[in-house]
C-alpha cells in the first residue's frame, strides 16, 4: 500500500538520480575534459556559487515564458473559436496558421528583435508565436470532433445552435485544449531562448551565450540545468491545472 502510494511521488527523484549517474558515467567513460563535458558535481558547484546571477537571469526568462504562454494560449483559443464559429474564416486563417509554423523561428527572431527591440517584447512575441499553433489546432480539432450523439441529443431537446456550441461543443473540446496546453508548456521556453540568443541583455539564453564565448562550459551547463527545471515546472503545473479543471476527463483519472 505504501509503496503504491509513494511510488509516483518518488519517481521524479529516481529519474533525476539516474540521469545524474548516467551523466557522470559518460564523463568517466569518455574521459571528456571539463571544457567539453563538465561533471555534474562541477556544475553543482557553479549552481551554488553563482546562484544569485542564475536566479536573476532565470527570473527574466521565466517572465518571458509565462507571458508568452499566456498570450499565445489566449490567441490560440480565440483563433480556434473564430474558425469554428465563422466557417468562412477557416479557408483564410488555417493557411496563415500553417505558414506561421513553416517559417523557421530562427528566421523570424531577428525580425521581431528589429521591430520590438532587445527587451522582453520580442521574446514574448516569439514564445507566443510558437505556443499559439498547438493550442489553436488542438482546440479546433476538439470543436470539430464533438460526439454526434451529444449533438443529436441537444437538437432533440430544442437547443439553439449557439446553446449547443456553448454547452456541448466547447465542454467536449476542453480535453483536446488541455492536450494543446501541455504541448505549449513543453515548447514555451524555445521561443524565449531563441529570442535571447538573437539579441538580449538578460536571461538564461544571454547567460549561455556569454558563457560559451568565454569557454565557461560549466556555467553554460548550469544555465541549461536551470532552464530545464523551469520547463519541467511549467509543464507539471500546466498538467496539474488541466487535471484540476477537467476532473471528468480520462487524463485526470490517475497519477501514475
Amino acid at each position: 500500500m505504501k509503496a503504491t502510494q509513494f511510488g509516483p511521488k518518488l519517481r521524479p527523484l529516481g529519474i533525476l538520480i539516474g540521469l545524474l549517474l548516467l551523466w557522470q558515467a559518460l564523463v568517466w567513460v569518455t574521459g571528456a575534459p571539463a571544457y567539453i563535458l563538465p561533471a555534474p558535481g562541477q556544475v553543482g558547484v557553479v549552481l551554488l556559487e553563482r546562484w544569485n546571477s542564475l536566479a536573476f537571469h532565470a527570473g527574466v526568462t521565466l517572465v518571458e515564458i509565462l507571458l508568452g504562454f499566456l498570450i499565445g494560449s489566449l490567441v490560440g483559443v480565440f483563433s480556434a473559436l473564430m474558425i469554428a464559429i465563422f466557417q468562412p474564416l477557416r479557408s483564410w486563417l488555417l493557411p496563415l496558421l500553417v505558414m506561421s509554423q513553416a517559417i523557421p523561428v530562427f528566421a523570424l527572431a531577428p525580425v521581431l528583435v528589429l521591430w520590438l527591440g532587445y527587451g522582453m517584447a520580442s521574446k514574448i512575441a516569439m514564445a507566443s508565436l510558437i505556443i499559439f499553433f498547438p493550442v489553436t489546432t488542438s482546440f479546433h480539432d476538439g470543436l470539430q470532433r464533438t460526439e454526434t450523439g451529444w449533438l443529436d441529443l441537444a437538437q432533440t431537446c430544442g437547443a439553439s445552435k449557439w446553446a449547443t456550441f456553448r454547452h456541448v461543443r466547447i465542454p467536449a473540446a476542453l480535453p483536446a485544449l488541455a492536450s494543446g496546453l501541455r504541448v505549449a508548456a513543453a515548447v514555451a521556453p524555445i521561443g524565449a531562448i531563441i529570442g535571447e540568443w538573437v539579441g538580449s541583455s538578460a536571461g538564461l539564453g544571454h547567460l549561455m551565450l556569454n558563457a560559451n564565448a568565454r569557454m565557461q562550459i560549466d556555467v553554460m551547463f548550469a544555465a541549461l540545468t536551470v532552464l530545464a527545471a523551469l520547463a519541467l515546472l511549467l509543464y507539471f503545473l500546466t498538467d496539474r491545472f488541466c487535471r484540476w479543471l477537467l476532473p471528468w476527463s480520462p487524463e485526470a483519472g490517475g497519477n501514475s
